[in-house]
């Protein structure tokens, strides 16, 4: 850092450097954090724990009028593992190259909005800008690894419906191009395990109805149902003429194969494990029904959920939906251009989407390669400060709306 590094930037890279990588990510060290910021800024700070060791951390500035449905600003502090050899410098460093390039895990996905957010109060304080709506900052574990104990458990709890939230806004992607991807969306995830069972004996023999030969059986229909999914997506557009992304189609992929002792025995049972992303645009129970008959046809054979969310809505974008009404506005008038998608993947957003709380996904992260998750992760200083005034700008007329 130079002496001439803008505070904010100083700031979020100390926030990255703290290590909340997965499997065993530095909560506390986090929370303290996090909790330091809100002193300084002059919040209210709560931390909630409904599973040991895993803290959600919840700063709220309240509104002129708090009796409105608050504004939700979420974001995950959990980063997933990084393998350091590929790296071009420490993943947890921060390191800053002479371009301004920020590289480190976490600086897409997305310490980089969590980080906003805060720059985003301090700046509407600055500005004595207090916003109608209260404007609570929810920062939560897990997310990387499906966050049932993070927001899946907060959204269930007391706590959180005390809150009163009318809309939330949470992570997206980096776009390549000048323009921002807007979320309104995202496909269920449904990780399976399928296991079947057979007739065992010699390697040497052509035995009957092996649990290998019946497991094959059952990939083979989940590849043809992978492969109508990509002929989709391949064609390009939907009945309605709308291009397809990949989130409007559903994708499966065999992850996992576990079979066999040693090579001159027929092993008794083998097992296939698939992660299947549901479009909103599918029926869930359908799906549901079209794969267990998949696995049932063949004889003693089973599927295990390993994670199942059971709903795939999303937030309608029309004219009746005010805080999209606002959002695309905001951007039209600052000649920001926007690509409202359905998320490939899955994140925090689908807890509030399923109690129907409408709920946007945006990073600022334009003319940015997509890395989360990758090598070399890593977003410019500039731009992250572009975004905090994008952020703050947006969030105060997001929380003037009056009539939602």
């Amino acid at each position: 850092m130079t002496s001439t590094e803008n505070p904010a930037v100083t700031r979020f890279r100390q926030y990255l450097r703290i290590k909340t990588v997965q499997p065993n990510p530095d909560y506390e060290e986090c929370t303290k954090f996090l909790l330091e910021q809100a002193k300084e800024i002059g919040l209210k700070s709560q931390v909630f724990e409904y599973v040991k060791g895993k803290p959600i951390v919840l700063l709220t500035w309240e509104g002129r009028d708090p009796t409105l449905p608050a504004i939700l600003l979420n974001s995950h502090t959990d980063v997933v593992p990084v393998f350091e050899e590929k790296w071009s410098c420490n993943p947890f460093e921060a390191c800053k190259l002479e371009n301004g390039d920020i590289i480190a895990r976490g600086a897409q996905d997305m310490k980089c909005v969590g980080s906003s957010y805060l720059e985003v109060i301090r700046c509407l304080q600055d500005q004595d800008k207090q916003p109608c709506r209260t404007i609570h900052l929810s920062y939560v574990p897990d997310e990387e690894i499906g966050g049932e104990d993070g927001m899946g458990r907060f959204v269930e709890s007391d706590d959180f419906k005390k809150l009163n939230i009318g809309f939330a806004l949470d992570e997206g992607i980096a776009n390549p191009i000048d323009a921002l991807k807007v979320f309104y969306g995202e496909r269920a995830p449904w990780w399976i395990n399928v296991t079947t069972r057979g007739n065992t004996g010699h390697g040497s023999q052509l035995i009957q109805n092996t649990a290998a030969v019946k497991l094959n059986r059952i990939i083979n229909k989940f590849m043809e149902l992978r492969d109508s999914q990509e002929r989709q997506l391949l064609i390009g557009k939907n009945p309605g003429g709308k291009k397809y992304n990949l989130g409007d189609v559903t994708s499966v992929n065999l992850t996992i194969l576990k079979t066999g002792v040693q090579y001159n025995v027929i092993p008794q049972e083998a097992m296939a494990g698939f992660d299947i992303r549901v479009s909103p645009n599918v029926d869930l129970l359908q799906f549901k029904n079209l794969i267990e008959g998949y696995v049932y046809s063949e004889s003693d054979s089973t599927i295990e959920y390993v994670q199942y969310f059971d709903d795939n809505g999303y937030t309608p974008l029309n004219e009746n939906n005010v805080w999209w009404i606002v959002l695309r506005d905001f951007c039209k008038g600052r000649n920001i251009s926007i690509e409202p998608e359905i998320f490939p993947a899955a994140t925090d957003s689908r807890y509030l989407r399923k109690l129907g709380i409408p709920a946007l996904g945006i990073s600022y992260l334009k003319n940015t390669p997509i890395l989360l998750h990758d090598h070399d992760e890593r977003i410019n200083e500039n731009l992250f400060l572009e975004g905090i005034e994008f952020y703050t700008d947006l969030i105060f007329h997001l929380a003037n709306i009056q009539d939602a």
